[in-house]
């Protein structure tokens, strides 16, 4: 596409591809493909070497060499390139490489620190087992204490830790355990193999439990040398049974707590975990005994979990009992601000709830936008602009990192570019991460828009978070399918965050996250062809069949918005199931009821991210809505299911 006339000098330099740049971009290309393969006689370097993703090509030369490169050369290249991820990943291969050879001294040589990766660490505790002992003990303990097998590379670290006596049977023991809870039988055979015979009365008795939970209630108060077995045994074998059987995990627990004597410490791991799920699985006749552990188990999780039932039992004096004993931290967010005034209100004291209201108003979210709008006042945003000059974008433009991202990009290299980027943004100072956003921001890079504020944390930065991606095809389609523009710009956002090429794990693609089954059927309620699971990438044909789809989930809950959101994220048949209680009467009560955490966070995000994009789009606000009134007065219940 020609460039425009604009007069600023940065878009003097978004030309720059299609003049200076295109002969060596069609050479590095090729010289990439190249490297990758090792075919260094296909690549021309004079015609690479002024580009600047020449340091890519050098990368995969260098890796090439590894473990026979200096370790000078490997800094050299790390040195040269630090403003770019080139040297973490160089800096990684090389310890990769040098540790598989067993170089320990050059592993020293090029590390800065613990690195990332299993692998990669016990490469580098072995390299300073003899320098930083203490060190290398600890965290080849941590190494050790998983429930998987560890990487080979490991083996010398761990061999190390079996000579000088810190890989010991309780060690070994404690690892047994974590592999059972993991049902991992091929690593706890091997560990069981490693105890002598004084753990024999543990292994026996952690096979027979295995094979038949219900001897558990049989089980030896005392196992291993000195009891050294008995803590980690049983809080194995409790979390395998409460994962297994909840309502019988709880009534073993009730029977054994009558003649163990473990740590409070032990205790409260096991009790934390059995009251979570009895909890989340709603065992009956069990919220006496949760509530009599559940002072004493420091845990967020199940304080949420217990007002969630109380919410569920319209048990108010209960609500606000569990929301005073949260942490500070937990209990002022909004959402338990906000349940703390609904419980007062119900209570009867109004001056109490009016001031968790206002507390709960103050925070941009589902929860603090529901409170603003019962005392009547306009939702808070707390929305943070910044501003950059013409000057400040060139100088941007200018810098190495944003040259190789724009270069990446031109030769389709798209992965590599967001990890130039990132690795820019995570880099920079706080205001150098503003005028990347900017830049971001100027040049329509929507999802590398919204990566930038997500690394640089800059929650505030509402334009930037939530800017005005793909707006004509919204409002178009948007229009034609009859559904709120602004609904499917949160829809989007929330889906995929602009990245048009999104693939989820579960198949859904695009924009708005289509399964390509359910596209090809919409395709056809169009008169459309299918479109294939490629063609649902175009972003304008994903937003349309997109809009269509919501359009019949709105339908089908006769135009509610947080039921539709709902279907959209977990599908309709489940909420329909979750519509069949006709004791559900608030807005609220329902959302806080959506048994999966994603479906209720996602229901939120959709809600307060429409009126976020309505409110930028009005230039406050005022007069802005989270809900309508019919959202908020209808009764939650399987007659909002449209049977038509």
């Amino acid at each position: 596409m020609p460039c425009t006339a604009r007069v600023l000098s940065i878009a003097f330099i978004a030309c720059l591809p299609s003049m200076s740049w295109a002969l060596s971009d069609s050479a590095m290309r090729d010289a990439l493909d190249a490297a990758r393969n090792q075919q260094w006689d296909r690549i021309d370097m004079a015609a690479i070497e002024d580009h600047p993703l020449s340091g890519y090509v050098t990368y995969h030369r260098l890796r090439n060499q590894l473990p026979d490169l200096p370790p000078e050369t490997v800094n050299r290249y790390i040195d040269t390139h630090r403003d770019s991820p080139l040297s973490d990943w160089m800096r990684g291969q090389a310890i990769d490489q040098y540790g598989k050879a067993g170089q320990y001294g050059r592993v020293r040589a090029v590390s800065n620190g613990e690195p990332n990766g299993a692998a990669r660490q016990c490469h580098y505790h072995t390299a300073h087992f003899d320098i930083a002992p203490q060190q290398a003990v600890e965290a080849g303990q941590r190494l050790w204490l998983v429930g998987q097998s560890q990487p080979n590379a490991c083996d010398p670290l761990f061999d190390r830790l079996r000579a000088n006596g810190t890989i010991d049977g309780e060690l070994i023991w404690e690892r047994l355990m974590l592999a059972w809870q993991a049902d991992n039988r091929r690593l706890a055979d091997y560990l069981s193999n490693q105890l002598s015979e004084r753990w024999q009365t543990a292994i026996d008795t952690y096979e027979a439990v295995d094979s038949d939970p219900q001897r558990l209630l049989s089980a030896p108060t005392c196992l291993g040398p000195e009891c050294a077995a008995t803590a980690a045994f049983y809080q194995a074998a409790m979390q395998r049974l409460t994962l297994d059987d909840t309502p019988r995990a709880l009534s073993v627990w009730r029977s054994l707590t009558e003649r163990l004597s473990l740590l409070p410490s032990d205790q409260q791991l096991i009790e934390e975990e059995l009251a979570y799920y009895v909890l989340v699985r709603e065992v009956p006749n069990s919220m006496a005994w949760v509530d009599s552990v559940l002072p004493n188990l420091d845990s967020e999780r199940v304080l949420e979990l217990r007002v969630r039932r109380a919410l569920q039992a319209h048990q108010w004096e209960s609500v606000r009992q569990w929301i005073t004993q949260m942490p500070s931290e937990q209990k002022a967010d909004a959402r338990w601000q906000y349940w703390l005034a609904r419980a007062s209100q119900q209570l009867g004291d109004q001056t109490a709830a009016a001031t968790h209201f206002q507390q709960a108003a103050s925070q941009r979210s589902f929860y603090g936008f529901a409170a603003a709008e019962r005392l009547g006042q306009p939702l808070a945003l707390n929305n943070e602009r910044f501003y950059f000059d013409d000057a400040s974008r060139e100088r941007i433009a200018q810098l190495p990192m944003v040259q190789r991202t724009q270069a990446l990009m031109r030769i389709g290299e798209d992965g590599l570019a967001n990890s130039e980027w990132l690795h820019a943004v995570q880099q920079a100072s706080t205001e150098e991460a503003r005028a990347l956003a900017d830049f971001a921001a100027e040049q329509d890079w929507h999802a590398r828009l919204v990566q930038t504020t997500i690394a640089a944390g800059m929650w505030d930065a509402l334009e930037w978070r939530f800017p005005q991606a793909y707006h004509d095809d919204f409002i178009h389609w948007g229009r034609i399918s009859g559904v709120d523009p602004y609904l499917l710009m949160a829809i989007t956002r929330r889906e995929s965050a602009y990245n048009p090429v999104a693939l989820s794990p579960a198949g859904a693609r695009g924009l708005m996250q289509l399964m390509p089954g359910t596209a090809a059927q919409v395709s056809r309620q169009l008169g459309l062809d299918d479109p294939g699971p490629y063609g649902i990438l175009d972003p304008e044909l994903n937003i349309r069949l997109g809009s269509t789809y919501l359009r019949d989930k709105l339908q089908r809950y006769q135009g509610n918005r947080l039921a539709a959101a709902a279907a959209y994220n977990a599908g309709p048949g489940r909420v329909d199931r979750w519509l069949r209680d006709d004791s559900i009467e608030a807005f609220d009560l329902f959302v806080e009821r959506i048994p999966y955490r994603e479906t209720r966070n996602y229901v939120q995000a959709v809600l307060s991210y429409r009126a976020i994009f309505e409110s930028l789009a009005n230039g406050s606000s005022d007069g802005i809505s989270l809900l309508s009134d019919g959202e908020r007065q209808v009764r939650y219940s399987r007659a909002l299911v449209n049977r038509d």
